[in-house]
């Protein structure tokens, strides 16, 4: 699992959002960031350890490593310990990291740190939960696009910390012909999706090509052109099953659209190759953290 933090946009969304939370507008002082109740109330000569943990019983970590460079940005001198890293599952009460440094420092990093954390060990406690429930059939668990604008990078990641797979990053990186694109295609002809795959091979021959389709006629025609990939939007497990069988040894199949945790074995058992979930990354929510003070 390769660290977020070595993405220039980790480095940027991490700058933007301290830059958010501390960056004095009138410059009502001469360093970069102002937090002015400590600048008013905390010695500054003063030296604080605190520890970040979980309140919540069963709870994935992700982002020790974000949390540790939001603090460094802010205070290079801080010492930060890793002791839980990203991906480990972690008891209530049971610390994630600690810091030692100057207490404004830490003040100023908190809420920051603590802000991506929440969000990102939310996200791989809910994908662990999916790829646990699937575990017995090898079933892949996908993430999709519907991330938070700016934080994709945490989010996917996050995905990963859980045990998940990641989709396409992006627009860039495969060619996914979904209802949208078909339909401004030559009028979206179920029979002719071939033709389809076939344009996109030509236009981009270096990138998978994936077809949605929604009946098994449509997987068909699809078919003909042996796509890397199909995915089987809102179909019925009876239909699954069956458009499975279909691609066996011609293209990867990916469940989509709506799957709960509740219903994710019983797709899983179809045969399919993965189940994406939008929900991984637009409705985890987040987890319970919280940064407590060991010693001043």
């Amino acid at each position: 699992m390769r660290d977020v933090m070595l993405s220039p946009r980790a480095k940027a969304a991490v700058r933007l959002a301290l830059d958010e939370d501390l960056a004095s507008v009138d410059r009502l002082v001469s360093s970069p960031w102002c937090d002015a109740t400590s600048l008013a109330l905390v010695d500054p000569d003063a030296v604080a350890t605190g520890e970040i943990h979980a309140k919540g019983v069963g709870c994935v970590v992700a982002g020790a490593t974000v949390a540790k460079a939001v603090m460094k940005a802010v205070d290079p001198k801080v010492k930060v310990t890793i002791l839980k890293p990203d991906g480990s599952a972690v008891k209530p009460g049971e610390p994630i990291l600690t810091f030692r440094g100057k207490a404004r420092s830490i003040l100023a990093a908190e809420r920051t740190a603590l802000n991506f954390m929440q969000r990102m060990c939310a996200t791989a406690t809910l994908t662990r939960r999916f790829v646990e429930a699937t575990r017995r059939w090898g079933t892949l668990i996908l993430d999709t696009r519907k991330t938070t604008p700016g934080l994709r990078v945490f989010e996917k990641y996050a995905v990963t910390c859980g045990g998940g797979t990641n989709h396409r990053m992006g627009m860039y990186d495969r060619v996914l012909m979904k209802d949208n694109h078909r339909r401004l295609w030559k009028g979206g002809d179920p029979d002719a999706l071939d033709q389809a795959v076939a344009a996109a091979r030509q236009a981009f021959p270096k990138l998978d090509v994936e077809v949605e389709v929604e009946s098994l006629r449509e997987c068909a025609s699809a078919l003909k052109a042996k796509p890397e990939w199909i995915m089987l939007d809102n179909m019925s497990v009876a239909d699954m099953k069956k458009c499975v069988k279909m691609c066996k040894g011609i293209s990867k199949t990916e469940a989509s659209g709506g799957i709960t945790l509740d219903r994710a074995k019983e797709v899983a058992a179809t045969g399919v190759t993965a189940i994406s979930l939008g929900c991984l990354t637009h409705s985890a929510g987040s987890v319970d953290l919280s940064l407590e003070w060991q010693a001043v």
